[in-house]
C-alpha cells in the first residue's frame, strides 16, 4: 500500500486546537489521535466523518475536559495527520471499521468507553459497539446513521457523492463550509484544508461516499445489517443528538429513538440552527449534551 503523510509544517497554523498529537502504527499505519481531560477518566471517543477530520470536535473536547471527561478524536485512516493511501481502492468499509478498532481497542487498550459518532464516524463506529459492545458504556449519534442499502439514500446524498467524485480539484473548505449554518473564517477553513497537500492526498475523501451501502447487494450490506439486529436490542444507553438543518442523516433521528432499545426513556436533544457538521456550529452545546448524559447515566 502507498502512503502518503503530510507534513507536520501544514498543522502550523490551525487555530483554537491546543492537543498534541499521538500516534499509534495500525497494520503499517501510522494513526493520529488526540486527548483532552484527566487520562485517568472515563473515555469519551470522538469519531468524525468525510471530509472532516478531529480538529472539528475542538469545542465538543473543551467541554468534556471541562466536565472531567478523557475525550479522545481519532483521526480516520486518509484523514487529518493520519497516514493517507494514495490509491483509493485501498480504502473499504470493512477496512476502515477494523483500522479504527485496533487503533482504540488494542493500540489504546480502551473500556468503558462512551462513543460519539457524526457521519462517517457513526458508520464506523456503530459497527464497533455491535461487534465488540463489551468494551462500550453510551452511544452517542450525532447526525450518522448504519445504512444498509435497503432504504434509499435521499437525493442530496447522491448530488453530494457525484460532486466529490466527479471533481476535478476536491475543494475540501468549501464540503465543510457547505455543511455548515454558520460562515467559517478562513483560518478554519484553512484548517480542513491543512492535511491535503494536494490532490494525491485526497483518495480518502473521494473514495468514502462510494463506499457508503446504497443498494441491497453492497458488500457492506451484510454486516451493517448484522449490526442494527445488535444494536437494536444491546440496551446500552443511546442519545440521539441530531442538529435540525441536516437534510443528508436528519430523517435518520427518529428511526433511532424508535428502533434503539437504549433509546427509551431519554430525553433527546434537538441542536437548532446547526447543520451536517454540528461540531462546527454549536460544538460547545453538543460537548455540553454529551457530558450530561454521561453524568447522567
Amino acid at each position: 500500500m502507498d502512503l502518503l503523510r503530510t507534513p507536520e509544517a501544514r498543522f502550523a497554523n490551525v487555530p483554537d486546537f491546543p492537543c498534541e498529537p499521538r500516534y499509534a502504527e495500525v497494520d503499517g499505519i501510522r494513526m493520529a489521535w488526540y486527548q483532552a481531560g484527566p487520562p485517568d477518566a472515563e473515555p469519551v471517543v470522538l469519531l468524525h466523518g468525510e471530509p472532516s477530520w478531529s480538529f472539528l470536535y475542538r469545542h465538543v473536547m473543551r467541554e468534556l475536559a471541562a466536565a472531567g471527561l478523557r475525550a479522545i478524536a481519532a483521526d480516520l485512516v486518509g484523514f487529518g495527520r493520519s497516514d493517507k493511501p494514495a490509491d483509493p481502492a485501498d480504502h473499504t468499509y470493512a477496512r476502515h471499521v477494523e483500522w479504527t478498532r485496533r487503533l482504540l481497542l488494542d493500540e489504546l487498550g480502551l473500556t468503558g468507553i462512551t462513543l460519539v459518532g457524526q457521519d462517517w464516524g457513526g458508520l464506523i463506529g456503530l459497527r464497533i459497539v455491535a461487534e465488540h459492545p463489551e468494551r462500550f458504556a453510551r452511544i452517542v449519534a450525532a447526525n450518522t446513521g448504519l445504512p444498509t442499502g435497503d432504504i434509499p439514500m435521499p437525493d442530496v446524498w447522491h448530488r453530494f457523492k457525484d460532486a466529490i467524485t466527479t471533481a476535478p480539484v476536491l475543494d475540501i473548505a468549501r464540503f465543510v463550509q457547505s455543511g455548515c449554518a454558520s460562515e467559517l473564517s478562513p483560518a478554519v477553513r484553512a484548517a480542513y484544508d491543512a492535511p491535503f497537500p494536494e490532490e494525491s492526498y485526497k483518495s480518502g475523501p473521494r473514495a468514502m461516499p462510494g463506499l457508503v451501502p446504497d443498494t441491497p447487494e453492497d458488500p457492506a450490506a451484510p454486516a451493517n445489517r448484522a449490526a442494527w439486529q445488535i444494536l437494536t436490542t444491546l440496551g446500552l444507553p443511546f442519545l440521539v443528538a441530531f442538529s435540525d438543518g441536516d437534510p443528508i442523516t436528519g430523517a435518520m433521528a427518529p428511526i433511532l429513538k424508535r428502533t434503539m432499545a437504549g433509546a427509551s426513556g431519554l430525553e433527546h436533544p434537538v441542536i437548532a440552527g446547526a447543520g451536517h457538521f454540528l461540531q462546527e456550529d454549536a460544538g460547545a452545546e453538543l460537548g455540553r449534551h454529551v457530558a450530561a448524559f454521561v453524568t447522567a447515566t
